[in-house]
């Protein structure tokens, strides 16, 4: 039995970013994708207002923050988008809130997807034990010493834990990071809210 046409509508994802150093095309490509999916993204961080990003080294532009990471409940999202950037999950891994955020998402199963230096956050949160993922090279050892397999691939589906995982290595896989989460998504949201 095939899956109905790919579609977030009626899903909430949420994209968790710290306040500065978000890499900025790893978090407007994939918002743009749930958006034209159908979905509704959210931008959580760990302060109110403005978050910044950043275009390599240089400063970006500035995202509204639609709420709290502290105050989020997974219950509340579909899935969970984790943008780089090296400032970005450096400063969440260490964020109390952002981590349980992130561990609570994994553990009830939640979708997510995270790109090039996220999967930190994802290894402070204690979610890639057992996972096979990808990232921007450097984070291979971290990810291999935390209980990860680690490979080099574009994008990697992993359906080895409670919630499906949708990793890639850089800016540059994008395109097809973002084909790889709507689809998986949509499945996954589209289980859970089956009726």
């Amino acid at each position: 039995m095939g899956w109905p046409t790919i579609t977030l509508t009626g899903r909430t994802i949420a994209f968790l970013v710290a306040p500065y150093g978000v890499e900025q095309e790893e978090l407007t490509e994939p918002w743009q994708a749930v958006v034209e999916s159908g979905g509704t993204p959210r931008l959580l961080s760990t302060t109110e207002g403005r978050v910044r990003a950043v275009r390599h080294r240089a400063h970006g532009d500035t995202f509204a923050v639609d709420g709290l990471v502290a105050e989020a409940d997974p219950a509340d999202v579909d899935g969970l988008v984790l943008p780089g950037g090296l400032a970005n999950p450096d400063a969440l891994r260490v964020d109390r809130a952002a981590v349980a955020f992130v561990h609570a998402c994994c553990a009830v199963g939640r979708p997510v997807a995270a790109i090039c230096h996220a999967p930190w956050t994802l290894i402070e949160a204690d979610a890639v034990r057992g996972r096979t993922l990808t990232s921007w090279p450097s984070l291979r050892t971290d990810l291999v010493n935390a209980g990860a397999h680690w490979v080099d691939e574009e994008v990697h589906v992993c359906h080895e834990g409670p919630g499906v995982l949708v990793t890639s290595r850089r800016p540059g896989d994008l395109p097809v990071f973002d084909d790889a989460l709507v689809t998986e998504f949509a499945h996954a949201t589209a289980k859970r809210h089956r009726v």
